[in-house]
């Protein structure tokens, strides 16, 4: 069939990834879907997704979550999108596409937005059932299908970007995992030798195995044609039941290659500065099958962007031309922070590098300095938190001395320089080249008064999101000069922040949201119902501040009840399948042998899946809701009390052996992290509290990557604050030493009061620590010389929480009322939810999740990759 032409001119996109959708986007900014007719051939079978946020699928995000396109905008534009039938031929002589339905489709303006495809390295097996590559939904359903039914073990060969979230997704799919990649190093393009050998650290402590300097050699079968297992090019075997490819990508230039275009020695369609390609100014190719002008093919998503959008305005005849992009990158790899940019390897002549290294807490910063000062580049390792900030200060002389840039807090004097401090013509969003000053004058020209309406306005943020956090800085400080009264309120009902509502409670004695709501929220939100951002936070207060103001301390009492999080709905944890985990407290990691037999006794008897934490406990997966209160009656029974890791509050206090038992020991740690973890359980907080205590300054317990830790000297304890070791590590600070018993206690009572009384909703003490003005010199003159002269009234709030501390388990079992929320199905109390099941691995159990599929389309891997 022919689609005959019509009187508008037509412009076909071949391809629709995000640089396709990009483009899209770009012609309808111009008018161009106004006046042109666009038709676009997708050989996928659904339209542009985020490939970027590819290995979300695998933590639940669903494929239309991963969507980049709204159906609305592509009818809005009139835009012919055609799914699953790509273009297989082009004649440029008669200016027409022939798709593989038979579609024929006359042009005047032809883009290639093919993308790129996996390279498979041309190795014996690498046909064999049981590999596959990464790349599309499709090619993650077929993963998934595979190591749910056939696979134990899985091996990744390249340790690049995507090989690393290939392991990811192997790892969480509950495999053994392997990485191996042939260069010495990990993600040997993006970080240097520093860099790769803390990700390496990382990444092994993680349990997935990394096998460096090394290629793969022949993929071993077994007789039934699968996979069984790989030969390395040391000699050396691997057994893997599952193998993915993720060694690079190369430019799906086949369709310029069959018409006679130009195309580069090692691929990629050769194009101009208006990605026009050189033998036909009727036909562009942008994004990663482009060799641009500068001899390079762009595998980043910034890039494309950039070209996307000076093709649409070399089509609408505007003045624009792409020589050239910016290839910073900041990833979070297996839940690791990784960024480089600008001349991250330091490859200018007679620079110099400034270094912070740390690899017990797997942080490497590295900044590449010129001779004049001039910052030209980096590497963050660990913790990227000044990515955005010093990406927009390259090719500039930062207004501070480069090693406190890198230098955390704890090891020199911080550098308190923000995104305010930077350059207006600092590019701040690299993925749509949008600088500093863009960003101020959709503020004060454009009259954009939230980061919403910046992002609309400008589009900063809304490619990889790396730079949402400094877009807010940029906007609130802005607003701010100008002499615009900034919004702090915690949400649309309440104009106070946390902080404030926390005073208005302590201080007027309010023990109901419902009166907190209709006499201090915003006028239009009193005799409302509340939002799901305030009613949690607003719980939180009350019950940290229970005993003081004569409100009951249960969290499922009346209407506390219906302010908690979906943890604390149940007192238990909910999974990914429906289910729920059991995690009793267990002080300090000291456990009897008759408790320890308790727990096994009820893992058999209920089933349940048995992990040791990393916060020494154990924790008991799979139980459904109407079986809790079963399973807590009985660890009650044995002298189990709730450990509290549903909730925002004290989790656990680790500790090592201490001087009891070891040699290196100079004080009980553990009977201190008994002391401490008794006295401050249950207490609600703003976000979860992690505690340890270390014997010596071996420091085993890990006590400076908790919120409050503590650390034996010969004199005493010294006492840490503000450390994480989560998504956002952070060493803690020193903020006392050399402490008796009692001192240490004393200020831990004041610091822990002073975090609840004035941090935000959600936000950790690390965070905390950093955003309260004067910093920790300032935590540190209120709660150790209290010159707020509120020190007295902190250890009283504490020793109220103390003395009326309740274990929830045990007033939840003995109350039949209560007992009765503990359902699948109120109006069917008595039956469990048919969807959570289980299936056996290792002995024990993981949840039975269905495959997500989408219509019929059988689950198996396409040939090379979608057309992008």
């Amino acid at each position: 069939m022919t689609a005959a032409p019509g009187a508008t001119p037509t412009i076909v996109l071949v391809g629709h990834g995000m640089v396709g959708q990009r483009f899209l986007e770009a012609l309808a900014e111009r008018g161009l879907t106004a006046s042109h007719r666009v038709v676009v051939l997708c050989e996928e079978p659904r339209p542009a997704y985020d490939r970027v946020a590819l290995t979300s699928y695998f933590s639940g995000t669903s494929p239309d979550e991963l969507s980049l396109t709204d159906m609305e905008f592509i009818r809005e534009h009139r835009i012919e999108l055609h799914l699953g039938d790509p273009a297989v031929t082009i004649d440029r002589a008669a200016r027409e596409v022939t798709a593989r339905s038979g579609l024929v489709v006359r042009y005047d303006t032809l883009v290639l937005a093919t993308g790129s495809y996996p390279f498979v390295p041309p190795v014996p097996g690498k046909d064999a059932e049981g590999c596959f590559v990464y790349r599309t939904i499709e090619d993650l359903l077929a993963i998934e299908a595979y190591a749910r039914s056939r696979a134990a073990t899985g091996a990744v060969v390249g340790g690049g970007l995507l090989g690393l979230e290939a392991a990811g997704a192997l790892k969480g799919l509950g495999l053994t995992s392997h990485i191996v990649e042939f260069a010495p190093r990990l993600m040997p393009v993006q970080v240097d030798e520093g860099g790769g050998a803390a990700l390496l650290r990382t990444i092994e402590e993680m349990g997935l195995s990394v096998h460096t300097g090394v290629g793969t050699q022949e993929i071993l079968v077994g007789e039934d044609g699968a996979v069984t297992g790989m030969r390395l090019s040391d000699g050396s075997e691997l057994a893997a039941d599952l193998v993915v490819f993720s060694a690079g990508v190369r430019p799906r230039d086949q369709l310029a290659r069959d018409c006679g275009l130009s195309v580069g020695e090692r691929g990629g369609v050769t194009v101009d500065e208006q990605c026009r390609t050189t033998g036909d100014p009727r036909v562009f190719a942008i994004g990663e099958c482009a060799l641009a002008a500068d001899g390079r093919v762009y595998g980043l998503v910034a890039p494309g962007y950039e070209q996307a959008e000076t093709a649409a305005a070399t089509i609408a005849e505007d003045e624009r031309a792409f020589t050239g992009a910016d290839l910073s990158t900041k990833l979070k790899l297996l839940g690791v922070d990784v960024a480089s940019f600008g001349d991250a390897h330091g490859t200018t002549e007679d620079c110099l590098d400034v270094v912070y290294s740390d690899s017990r807490a797997g942080l490497y910063k590295k900044l590449v300095i010129g001779r004049d000062g001039t910052l030209l580049g980096g590497i963050l390792v660990g913790d990227a938190e000044a990515y955005g900030t010093l990406r927009a200060f390259t090719g500039s002389v930062p207004p501070v001395a480069p090693e406190s840039l890198v230098l955390p807090a704890a090891a020199g004097a911080p550098a308190l320089l923000g995104p305010t401090a930077l350059p207006d013509e600092a590019v701040v969003c690299s993925c749509h080249n949008v600088s500093k000053g863009a960003i101020r004058g959709a503020v004060t020209e454009h009259a954009c008064t939230t980061v919403p309406e910046v992002k609309k306005c400008t589009k900063a943020g809304t490619g990889c999101g790396s730079c949402v956090k400094v877009l807010g800085q940029l906007v609130t400080a802005e607003l701010e000069a100008g002499g615009v009264e900034v919004d702090k309120g915690l949400c649309g009902c309440f104009g106070q922040t946390r902080e404030e509502l926390y005073e208005i409670v302590l201080a007027l004695r309010i023990t109901s949201y419902r009166t907190l709501l209709d006499r201090y929220g915003r006028e239009d939100a009193r005799g409302g119902d509340g939002c799901e951002v305030c009613k949690p936070a607003v719980g939180s207060v009350i019950a940290s501040l229970a005993p003081t103001i004569g409100a009951d301390g249960y969290v499922l009492d009346g209407e506390q009840a219906a302010l908690q999080d979906t943890n604390d709905h149940f007192l238990a944890n909910l999974q990914k399948n429906g289910s729920y985990s059991i995690v009793p407290r267990i002080p300090g990691g000291e456990i009897t042998p008759e408790k320890l037999i308790v727990i096994g006794e009820v893992a058999r008897d209920f089933g349940l899946y048995t992990k040791i934490t990393g916060g020494q406990r154990i924790d008991l997966f799979g139980a459904r809701v109407e079986q809790l209160p079963l399973i807590w009656a009985r660890l009650v029974d044995a002298g189990f009390e709730s450990g509290h890791a549903y909730g925002k509050s004290l989790r656990t206090v680790k500790s090592c052996v201490g001087q009891t038992w070891c040699r290196y020991g100079v004080q009980d740690s553990v009977r201190m992290a008994i002391d401490l973890e008794l006295r401050y359980r249950g207490l609600r907080s703003p976000h979860k509290l992690k505690s340890a205590v270390s014997g010596c300054a071996r420091e085993c317990a890990e006590a400076q990557s908790k919120d409050f830790g503590v650390i034996a000297t010969s004199n005493g304890w010294n006492l840490y604050v503000g450390g994480n070791g989560g998504a956002t590590p952070r060493h803690a600070d020193l903020l006392a030493q050399d402490l008796s018993d009692a001192g240490l206690v004393r200020l831990i009572d004041r610091f822990l009061m002073f975090y609840i009384r004035t941090a935000d909703r959600l936000e950790r003490t690390s965070t905390w620590l950093e955003r309260i003005p004067g910093g920790l010199d300032h935590v540190r003159e209120v709660v150790v010389e209290d010159s707020l002269g509120i020190c007295e009234e902190l250890e009283s709030l504490m020793t109220a929480h103390v003395a009326n501390y309740r274990d929830e388990w045990a007033e939840t079992i003995n109350d039949p009322e209560k007992l009765g929320r503990f359902v699948s199905f109120v109006n069917a109390p008595d039956t469990p939810d048919p969807v959570v099941g289980f299936v056996p691995e290792r002995d024990q159990i993981k949840p039975d999740l269905p495959l997500l599929t989408i219509g019929h389309r059988p689950l198996h891997a396409l040939e090379g990759s979608a057309q992008r």
